[in-house]
Parts: C-alpha cells; sequence; structure tokens
C-alpha cells in the first residue's frame, strides 16, 4: 500500500531538496555580495519565505501561480516547487552563515596571490564553507521530507494523505504509526548518509 506513497514523497523530497539547495546557494552568496540589489532581493526572498508557513506557500503556488494558463502546474510539481523554494530560503542563511565563519585572512591572502574576489570566493572560502554546512544541510534534508507530509493538503497521494485515505475507509488508526515509522527509517537513513560524508571530510582536511 505504502510502495507507491514513499516513491512520491522521495520524489518530492528530493526535488525540494537539489532545487532548494541551488536556490539557496545563490541566495546565500547574494546575502554576502557587495552589490547591495543582490543583498536586497536576498533578504526580502528570505525575509517572506520564513515569515510565512508553508502551507500557504504551497497552497498559492497550486492554486493561484499553478492555476494560471500559460502555467498549470499539477499538484506534484506545485508541492515540489513550493518545498524548493521554502528549503532554499533556510539553506541560503546555512550557506550565508558557513561563508562567513571562513577566516576573513583567506580572502585577504587569496586576493594578495592576484586572484579576483570571484576566484578567492570560488577557490579557496566556498570549498571550505560547504564543509562546514554539511551537518546543517542535513538536518535541513530531514526537516524537508517531513514537510513534505504538507503536500497532502493538495490531493498528493504521499505517505501521510495515504495513511488517511486508508484509515477514513477501515478506521484502523494503527497505519498512522507504520506511517510515522517509515518517515523515521527515512530520515535515520539521511542522517547516516550526512554522518558519512561529514566523517570522508574531515578525513580529507587531516
Amino acid at each position: 500500500m505504502f510502495n507507491s506513497a514513499i516513491v512520491l514523497t522521495l520524489r518530492i523530497t528530493l526535488m525540494g531538496i537539489l532545487f532548494g539547495t541551488v536556490i539557496g546557494l545563490i541566495m546565500g552568496l547574494f546575502r554576502v555580495s557587495r552589490i547591495l540589489p543582490l543583498q536586497y532581493i536576498a533578504r526580502i526572498y528570505i525575509s517572506i519565505i520564513r515569515g510565512t508557513p508553508l502551507l500557504l506557500q504551497i497552497l498559492t503556488i497550486y492554486m493561484v501561480i499553478g492555476s494560471l494558463p500559460f502555467i498549470n502546474l499539477d499538484r506534484i510539481m506545485s508541492a515540489s516547487i513550493a518545498l524548493a523554494i521554502h528549503n532554499g530560503a533556510y539553506i541560503a542563511e546555512i550557506f550565508r552563515g558557513a561563508i562567513i565563519s571562513i577566516a576573513n585572512g583567506q580572502m585577504e591572502a587569496s586576493r594578495s596571490l592576484g586572484m579576483s574576489h570571484s576566484q578567492s570566493m570560488r577557490r579557496i572560502i566556498l570549498p571550505q564553507a560547504l564543509k562546514r554546512a554539511i551537518p546543517p544541510l542535513g538536518n535541513q534534508f530531514s526537516i524537508a521530507l517531513k514537510d513534505s507530509s504538507l503536500a497532502s493538503v493538495i490531493g498528493v497521494r504521499e505517505i501521510i494523505q495515504t495513511s488517511r485515505t486508508f484509515v477514513a475507509s477501515t478506521f484502523n488508526y494503527e497505519i498512522f504509526f507504520i506511517a510515522g515509522l517509515y518517515y523515521w527509517i527515512i530520515t535515520t537513513i539521511i542522517s547516516l548518509i550526512v554522518d558519512k560524508v561529514e566523517k570522508k571530510l574531515s578525513v580529507g582536511e587531516r
């Protein structure tokens, strides 16, 4: 019963994480940019997304933007886009924090070697920042998995919607515990993968 629901949940989560990471990296770079308009764009985006519920964002994208004749998004794509935009705001702050945690002396040293600001950022700062961002990113990925359950509000048959449909027809409420078990297993797997990646990169630093 849960096979297709799990696949759909993972699909929405994966799309939300991948595109959210891209959005987050871009907005994180905007936040630390020396170009004021880019800073303002990132700040406004982060403020709006973090200041409004994901549920409202899903409904807005599906019922307002997705209903436009020249866009016409389906339920799955609407949920994936909303999750990506939502995650992007939080991931942007993760990247910003990781970037500013790198000592200023490294940027100054790279600039003294003749690198431009963008070259220094790309070759020196970002590789180190990405390593430091891995633990909070892993936590955000687990949150994204659980947030994907909100896609049920627009009828996406992921784990929660499938559970609710089954309970409505059988009144067997134990199915909710099984649904929770699936979420726990998947989040545990994510945590293990993140831990391994973190340890591998730490070994590389030594």
